[in-house]
């Protein structure tokens, strides 16, 4: 049989170009082409599959070896294409896709350098000098960097952060009484220089150097709505009413309700979500046993508490409180029992062991100095067991369903999840930017990557680093044919498509 061009549609709606030189046994050999997704770009590529069938019809090119007894001998004959650059095509594109679907694109004015670090961010974390490197190699050269490094400063003005917040808002489409999530981080500076931002404070690492303190306000799904940046020995429990008034005001709410762990429950926090209105799911503190749970154990004398038991406890106000009527709530998990006993029983024996004189005195709670003598604390011991298992929360709802404030809370590990995503996925920590602006524009730039992944992953439910890792593989190949230019594509595994499917068809919709 005679050469021919054969065309094919694929599951993402292009078609694949081939040249077949044969059919043997009912097999066909054929020679890939590449994928056209326009008619303009099928008949350039039917173009080239016609230049292979006639290339060399008229010579017979065979490269002989001097050996003519070598076995490994083999003729050939072929046209030679000239390569003249590629581009991560499926990866770059779908990522820019879900950037304007997100309405960034409009909020930053069609700034393109911008679009270009967040992108790089998603794809291989770094520097900003990195990521000029990043965008050459996926075939999309962005600005020099000194052009980004001026840049910044425009990136940390209060109107751009507010821009990429509001469209995130937009997206969420944020309503009454709409559940946001809030929680606190730090990022740390491997530096013994501190600034007015760069502060030695607390860490959750329990580090010493410099840090900043980061409050996050995201959806119920974990979907980011606010970033703010505070002073490094800032006290946690001080960011979440700056940044949910900061928010409030941009975006004109008046009526959501607001989650956080009991880090964030203080008076004072309580009563400021009072005055603004706000409506709250906070945890509970226990610095004693609670009425609820010491009667019933009075009730229930000898007997184990069942797993997700749920004790209800009114706290209505006076008229001096300032605020609306609230409901606590304490639930029992027995999983969560077992740990936390093994680890008072591990403490307690230490305790023993150092009040016997075995063991030197070290942190730990359960041991009591009093003058020069030491004893087992066993008040605090009978307390600790008592309260093994059991989770306060605290809401101003009315009428709450105790199912519901439980869910609500335990929604926190989305925010939690997009913290862990932006320190290890995005690499948030921004070890190579020292001022303010930098800074500022870093956790823009973090922030609007962060809604880009989430997305992505909502979209498609593939984790990021799957999404960028596979796609980053496939790239788009520039070949000489002549004087022409054209595309070639190596083909697209059926899974794939399907992927690169749901995000075209989201952003479409």
């Amino acid at each position: 049989m005679a050469p021919y061009v054969h065309q094919s549609p694929t599951k993402s709606g292009s078609v694949r170009v081939r040249v077949v030189w044969s059919r043997v046994g009912g097999k066909r050999q054929m020679t890939h082409v590449g994928t056209a997704r326009s008619a303009e770009a099928l008949e350039d590529l039917k173009a080239i599959g016609k230049e292979m069938i006639s290339a060399g019809q008229g010579e017979l090119d065979l490269v002989i070896s001097a050996d003519q007894d070598d076995a490994s001998f083999t003729p050939r004959v072929g046209v030679v294409l000239e390569e003249v650059g590629s581009k991560t095509t499926y990866l770059w594109e779908s990522l820019n896709a879900a950037y304007r679907a997100l309405g960034f694109h409009k909020a930053a004015g069609g700034d393109e350098v911008f679009r270009d670090l967040v992108l790089a961010r998603i794809i291989e974390p770094g520097s900003k000098a990195d990521a000029v490197r990043v965008c050459d190699e996926a075939g999309y050269p962005t600005r020099s960097y000194p052009t980004i490094m001026r840049r910044l400063k425009l990136y940390s003005a209060d109107g751009w952060r507010q821009a990429m917040a509001s469209a995130c808002a937009r997206h969420a489409d944020l309503g009454p009484k709409t559940l946001v999530l809030f929680d606190v981080t730090t990022l740390f500076w491997e530096s013994d220089q501190g600034d007015d931002l760069r502060k030695p404070g607390f860490s959750k690492e329990r580090r010493l150097e410099p840090q900043v303190t980061v409050g996050l306000l995201a959806t119920a799904d974990g979907f980011p709505l606010q970033i703010a940046a505070y002073e490094g020995n800032k006290a946690e429990i001080q960011t979440m009413l700056p940044t949910l008034a900061d928010f409030c005001k941009v975006h004109d709410i008046t009526d959501m309700v607001v989650v956080a762990d009991s880090g964030m429950n203080s008076t004072g926090n309580i009563r400021a979500l009072e005055k603004a209105g706000l409506w709250f799911i906070l945890g509970g503190k226990m610095t004693e046993v609670p009425y609820q749970i010491d009667r019933w154990h009075e009730q229930n004398p000898g007997k184990q508490m069942p797993d997700g038991l749920i004790l209800t406890q009114p706290w209505p106000a006076s008229r001096s409180d300032g605020r609306r009527d609230a409901t606590r709530f304490y639930r029992y998990c027995a999983d969560h029992a077992k740990r936390t006993l093994r680890g008072i029983d591990e403490q307690v024996r230490k305790a023993e062991d150092a009040v016997a004189g075995r063991r030197p005195v070290k942190n730990n709670k359960y041991v009591r100095l009093t003058g020069g003598s030491k004893t087992v604390n066993r008040s605090l011991e009978a307390r600790a067991r008592k309260l093994a298992g059991i989770k306060a929360y605290e809401t101003n709802i009315p009428n709450p369903d105790p199912e519901f404030i439980v869910r609500s809370y335990r929604q926190l590990g989305q925010i939690e999840k997009s913290f862990r995503m932006s320190k290890s996925d995005l690499k948030a920590r921004p070890a190579w930017v020292y001022s303010r602006p930098s800074i500022e524009a870093h956790l823009t730039i973090v922030f609007t990557a962060l809604a880009v992944s989430r997305w992505i992953e909502e979209t498609t439910e593939w984790s990021i680093k799957k999404y960028v890792k596979t796609l980053r593989r496939y790239r788009t190949t520039y070949v000489m044919v002549g004087d022409r230019q054209l595309p070639a594509e190596k083909p697209i595994p059926a899974d794939i498509a399907n992927i690169l499917t749901l995000v075209t068809q989201r952003t479409r919709g």
